[in-house]
């Protein structure tokens, strides 16, 4: 296999290196310790460009560098013949450089004109530079002419030839006057490529005796001028108008030849009159629009960088008025000799082959030929290795000892090109190059590349390892480039490692250790937000970021891509950035950057400063009438807050200086509104803007509107008429404001008359009042009234009629036919005959009825209460009494009522009330508990509501597992206040219910709760009972179910609900509004309270006493609205307990097992 090296010229030599027809290249970098063993043939690195015209006041430097090892020495030729250096002594070569500095002055420069080539040798080849020839720049002076002075008439075309001397190079032409001013062109006159002046027809003011052609040398920097040459146009015959012609060039077509990569330069410059228009086009095709410029007024096309396809024809166009005239110029592109390929340097092992290529192109074809060592290849000495096959040089099998440097000549009639490639021959070991244990850090996901820079000839071949031990494949993720550089197209964490890199061929191996470090990615977690912020307050932009632990980010912030201002009100933190007291100059867009060492990653957010608009300016009025003006503004500044409307308004300088007042508004894209204006006003207006954060400062005051007085245009408003005491009238109405006058000396023309009263219209006017009292008016008639507004200019509009009464006085009868129906114990209806329209003697507001409770039915003596009152409003004649207590002796009176006051009561009305259900027993106590017995005491209701018939006593006992006994019905005389119950159980809880009654029922229940009394004795015996087994046994068995019921009592209770005695006396304070019926009593769970206290009127077991509660418990309070009743017989349906029937309302709440006392009493 053929592997091919190159030796770049920046990095030193690039070898190129031939197996079989396949090529690989190895670059060989500058670093000296590499290259200070290695031969290298001579390389030209410096040279003067192949035409180099040398200005005669200064020395003459020809370049020639080159390099090599070892360090080649020079000699010149000059016109083919060898220079011999040394023997001129005007002539220095600088030391260690073929570079040639002659020294001409005193010396005629002309003998060092011609053609230079310089050769640069050493032990392993010559290498030679381009011929280079040495011309004197020229500045030759202008030949003596006589210039005749030229006469023509007006409008005829004018050709001024300049013909400049021939320069070394070519001057610069341009035409100035005898002030060295620039003659001034146009489309008319104008310079053309050759320096000539062309006039397509001439004016009067062309005439002048100093038209001067100037050439300036450049390379002396000399100017050279011409005589001046003398013009005269005459206007007594001028030429006539005529069709374009063509002044230059000549004919329909012309040709123009220009080479590859120059500037094409047409012109076309036409006579005629009117002055023609130049227009271009290329037949065929476009122009090339990119390499393409016009010049001298269209006259002059020039395309720059041409190539073959800017080849064909080009068309120019003169047109005016009377026609046009064209002219063709054909193109033809011819090339000197360009590089399609140079031959570069090689570098060969021994027994390898090398090509060297020289491929060029150019019109016509370019010829090619070879030379080793400057001599031409077919005069070198035979070398069987090598072959010459055209633009190829083929060397096969190279033997160390044949290195040499190649040149290849391309020419054709327009140039030539020369090129050096050296084959330098060389057996080295490998070296790496990259620096041992270098650590690359890279960035997940993205591409990491580790390099294995070496060198060597043969080429090493490059293998990798990771970790010393896993061989590193081409293949994904691994690519293994030519280089040896290893690359990894997506890095990920696994891939960190240290990795080997070993070069070798047939003359040794060397390795090298890197590493591989891949970090997480830095990411802007928090991105800035966009700000919409009022001016002066503060904005905060956060930039919250993620990185690699081992890498430290630095946060920048930038404003509009640029630095942000150096200002202390920007404060940059960790992960945000505040602007205090945001300022207009603030807004834009901020960026932040976070940067590592490896990465970085950027958020960006706009601020917007918005704020109050600036004032409206340049109020103007227009459009001036009576009662109208048309005002006009500029609005100001918004702020970055679109205006929402402008805000008018005026201040009346004649009645309210200094006060400013809203007119009217307009839409935020408005900037005129018409105002409606009243008469006898000084305006002066002013507009404020409202944008979203608020208003502008008012703008500046307009210039004074005064409108002309005129008559008023309204009356006052809110016109009434009251009267405030009996025979009076006064009539109010709100005065009109100072701008509503219309003009000076404003009144009020107050009328009136008796409604329905065929009079004439009372009238009086009035002035700086807003009320008129009228006298001696019958009491509460009604009146029409009238007022009207007047002022010195005339009376306003005819007013509208408003009715209002006179005065009002105290009612003068009372209701009659008084009547009370009585509808139950608590609730009577009155009835009553209205009085008459004009007893009221005013508005008429309503009845009051009075009435009193005098004393109970079954009282013998006067109990009088707070007299209650009832207001029945508007014109009613009866009305309902509730809240009255049964079984009473009641009166009452009826007062009409207006808003005067009351008139006299009614006759007195004596009721009676029936009878109803009694309240509680005013206590219940349960005195002297014995083992068997308790004695409970009661008294009467503290309201019997009627005649008491009796008392009904309920009662039952509860046992320790809160489960209601039977309960058993006692019914009493209304004077029996005790009872002694027998029969009882002993240690047993037993509650009582005990409610009055009259012949309208039993009237709410009071209850109590007690415990019978605890049997202590023990029975004496001649045997010692605890000594027995049997009694140990039984001990032992009862306590064995002791404890078993203890934990059935404890799982119950968790299951069941709880006995709410203290939450219903919480939820209904007065347990005796809530009746039991005496045959349907209902009756709730029943369960210790919450915190275990023992049941009211409960007593302890130690000591036999019983307590009682202060308050007494009502057996509603124990209720849960019907879950259990009595049956016919006094039984008591369902279970006393925690534990409800299909019922979840409660909950399962638990309570503590009950104490032992109160188990052991539950077996008694």
């Amino acid at each position: 296999m053929d592997r091919n090296r190159k030796w770049v010229p920046g990095f030193g030599a690039v070898l190129l290196i031939f197996l079989s027809h396949t090529t690989s290249a190895l670059e060989v970098p500058l670093d000296p310790k590499v290259l200070e063993g290695l031969p290298q043939p001579p390389t030209i690195t410096l040279q003067s460009p192949k035409d180099y015209i040398f200005d005669p006041r200064e020395n003459i430097v020809i370049h020639c560098e080159a390099k090599g090892k070892p360090h080649p020495s020079f000699s010149w030729t000059r016109n083919g013949t060898h220079f011999d250096v040394e023997k001129d002594s005007k002539v220095l070569m600088k030391p260690g450089s073929g570079t040639l500095v002659i020294d001409i002055s005193g010396e005629k420069a002309e003998a060092y004109e011609g053609t230079y080539q310089c050769t640069a040798h050493n032990e392993h080849g010559t290498a030679v530079s381009n011929s280079i020839f040495i011309r004197q720049s020229r500045s030759p002076l202008w030949s003596k002419e006589r210039n005749e002075a030229i006469v023509v008439q007006m409008g005829v075309s004018l050709v001024l030839q300049c013909r400049p001397p021939a320069g070394l190079p070519p001057p610069v032409i341009f035409w100035m006057d005898n002030n060295f001013q620039r003659l001034p062109l146009d489309k008319r006159v104008s310079q053309a490529l050759n320096g000539d002046l062309y006039f397509s027809n001439v004016l009067p003011e062309d005439t002048r005796n100093d038209y001067i052609c100037y050439a300036r040398f450049p390379h002396t920097q000399t100017i050279q001028q011409k005589q001046p040459i003398s013009v005269t146009v005459l206007d007594n015959s001028p030429d006539g108008e005529r069709r374009p012609g063509f002044m230059t060039p000549l004919g329909i077509t012309s040709t123009k030849m220009v080479l590859r990569g120059e500037t094409l330069e047409l012109e076309c410059i036409a006579d005629g009159l009117p002055t023609p228009e130049i227009s271009w086009q290329k037949d065929g095709g476009e122009l090339p629009s990119s390499r393409m410029s016009f010049y001298n007024f269209k006259k002059t096309l020039k395309v720059s960088d041409v190539n073959e396809a800017d080849a064909g024809d080009y068309r120019c166009t003169a047109t005016n008025k009377l026609g046009t005239a064209q002219h063709i110029i054909k193109v033809s592109v011819k090339a000197a000799p360009f590089w399609v390929s140079a031959p570069r340097n090689l570098i060969l092992a021994p027994n390898e082959t090398g090509i060297l290529t020289c491929r060029v192109n150019g019109e016509p074809k370019p010829k090619i030929s070879w030379f080793v060592n400057g001599v031409p290849i077919e005069n070198a000495p035979e070398d069987h290795s090598r072959k010459v096959d055209g633009d190829t040089v083929i060397l096969s099998y190279v033997q160390t000892g044949s290195s040499a440097v190649y040149q290849c000549n391309a020419s054709n009639e327009f140039g030539y090109l020369l090129a050096n490639a050296f084959v330098n021959v060389l057996a080295e070991a490998p070296r790496v190059l990259t620096p041992p244990n270098r650590v690359y850090q890279v960035i997940a996901n993205n591409p990491a590349l580790l390099h294995c820079a070496s060198f060597g000839s043969p080429i090493p071949t490059i293998t990798w390892f990771k970790d010393s031990q896993t061989s590193v494949k081409n293949g994904d993720p691994y690519v293994i480039h030519e280089n040896g550089t290893l690359e990894i197209h997506v890095a990920q964490p696994l891939h960190s490692g240290k990795y080997t890199c070993i070069a070798s061929n047939n003359l040794g191996i060397k390795e090298n250790h890197v590493y591989l470090e891949v970090k997480e990615p830095t990411r802007i977690l928090k991105q800035p937000e966009y700000k919409d912020v009022h001016r002066g307050m503060s904005a905060v932009f956060e930039c919250k970021v993620k990185h690699d632990p081992s890498l430290i980010p630095t946060v920048i912030w930038l404003k509009d891509n640029g630095e942000l201002p150096d200002d202390e009100r920007f404060d940059v933190d960790v992960d945000s950035l505040t602007i205090r007291d945001v300022t207009d100059e603030d807004e834009g867009t901020y960026t932040c950057i976070q940067n590592t060492t490896l990465d970085q990653d950027s958020a960006s957010a706009m601020l917007t400063v918005v704020g109050n608009p600036d004032p409206p300016t340049d109020l103007e009025l227009t459009d001036q009438t009576e009662r109208s003006v048309q005002l006009t503004w500029t609005p100001g500044d918004e702020h970055n807050s679109p205006t929402q409307k402008f805000l008018i308004q005026y201040e009346d300088l004649l009645h309210q200086p200094g006060v400013w007042v809203n007119l009217t508004d307009a839409p935020g894209t408005s900037t005129t509104v018409q105002l409606k204006l009243s008469p006898y006003v000084y305006y002066s207006f002013r507009v404020l803007a409202l944008n979203g954060v608020g208003y502008s400062q008012p703008s500046q005051p307009s210039s004074q509107y005064r409108t002309n007085p005129s008559a008023p245009d309204e009356n006052p408003s809110d016109v009434q008429g009251v009267g405030t005491k009996p025979g009076n009238l006064v009539i109010s109405w709100t005065p009109l404001t100072g701008f509503l006058a219309n003009g000076p000396g404003l009144e009020y023309k107050v009328q009136w008359r008796q409604k329905d009263v065929d009079e004439d219209w009372s009238s009086e006017t009035v002035a700086n009042v807003s009320q008129f009292v009228v006298s001696g008016t019958p009491t509460y008639v009604p009146y029409e009234i009238k007022v009207q507004a007047l002022n010195d200019y005339g009376s306003g509009p005819e007013p509208e009629v408003v009715i209002g009464y006179s005065g009002e006085d105290l009612p003068l009868s009372a209701p009659d036919s008084v009547q009370v129906m009585v509808h139950n114990s608590t609730l009577a209806e009155v009835h009553w005959e209205p009085v008459s329209f004009q007893s009221v003697r005013g508005k008429l507001q309503g009845y009051k009825v009075y009435f009193r409770r005098i004393r109970g039915l079954h009282e013998t003596e006067d109990t009088e209460q707070q007299e209650q009152v009832l207001t029945f409003s508007g014109n009613r004649s009866e009305g309902r009494l509730p809240g009255l207590q049964p079984y009473s002796l009641y009166n009452l009176t009826i007062r009409v009522l207006n808003i005067k006051g009351e008139g006299p009561p009614s006759p007195s009305k004596t009721f009676e009330t029936p009878e109803g259900v009694p309240g509680p027993p005013s206590f219940l106590n349960v005195v002297n508990p014995g083992l068997d017995s308790l004695t409970l005491e009661w008294g009467p209701p503290m309201n019997n509501n009627g005649r008491l018939t009796g008392y009904t006593l309920k009662y039952q006992p509860v046992n320790n597992t809160n489960e209601l006994g039977p309960v058993k019905v006692i019914n009493f005389l209304a004077n029996e206040t005790t009872i002694t119950l027998g029969n009882l159980n002993s240690s047993m809880l037993y509650k009582f219910y005990m409610s009055a009654k009259t012949i309208k029922g039993s009237g709410p229940i009071i209850t109590e709760e007690a415990f019978t009394a605890m049997d202590t004795t023990v029975p004496s015996r001649q045997v010692d009972i605890a000594t027995q087994g049997w009694f140990i046994g039984l001990m032992c068995a009862i306590a064995l179910l002791i404890l078993v019921l203890l934990i059935v009592c404890f799982i119950k209770r968790n299951k069941g609900g709880k006995y709410p005695v203290k939450e219903k006396e919480d939820a209904h304070q007065d347990p005796e509004i809530q009746p039991m019926k005496e045959d349907d009593g209902t009756f709730g769970e029943y369960s210790d309270t919450e915190d275990h206290k023992p049941l009211k009127g409960s007593r302890t077991p130690s000591n036999g006493t019983v307590r009682r509660d202060e308050s007494d418990d009502s057996l509603v309070d124990y209720g849960e609205g019907g879950d259990g009743q009595f049956n016919e017989d006094g039984s008591f349906i369902g279970q006393y307990s925690g534990k409800k029937e299909k019922d979840t309302h409660e909950g399962n709440e638990s309570s503590e097992a009950p104490s032992p006392v109160n188990a052991m009493n539950s077996f008694v």
